[in-house]
């Protein structure tokens, strides 16, 4: 797996609009659903609540994505909850996603944690051998009803 040395990569936060721009061919490939526009406005609102965009950078080109919220809850206590991580289907395999994973697990500790959580798309089975080879346990299930 590569390290961010070996790869000549590094890790962004995400602070102004061109950078979202340049995120979102990435976040496309997570939320197919979203136009660039619509991608760009939604960050932006979110920003206000406290959503962070951090970006992996292999030379130029942002390969990977991951969204995340500093959380609070009665059920879980202080939280990292991961909303996206998504890498370029081309970069897929090369560890992007692992070494975003990895960050987010060390900032939960640094910011005194107790839990990493994410929910996950029952079909994204790549994705779960991820998570669970970083130590992920599935332990509820996410309910929805649509309106």
């Amino acid at each position: 797996m590569p390290t961010l040395q070996a790869c000549a990569t590094s890790i962004h936060e995400a602070c102004d609009a061109n950078t979202l721009q340049r995120c979102y061919a990435v976040a496309q490939e997570l939320r197919p659903h979203l136009n660039e526009t619509q991608f760009i406005e939604q960050v932006l609102r979110q920003w206000a609540a406290g959503y962070h965009l951090m970006y992996l950078q292999a030379d130029d080109n942002i390969v990977s994505i991951l969204g995340y919220r500093l959380t609070e809850h009665l059920a879980w206590g202080k939280a990292v909850y991961i909303d996206d991580l998504a890498t370029l289907s081309s970069a897929r395999g090369l560890g992007y996603g692992g070494i975003l994973l990895k960050w987010a697990i060390e900032k939960a500790r640094a910011e005194h944690c107790q839990q990493v959580h994410l929910d996950t798309g029952t079909h994204r089975h790549t994705a779960h051998r991820l998570y669970l080879n970083h130590g992920f346990e599935l332990r509820s299930y996410h309910m929805i009803k649509d309106l």
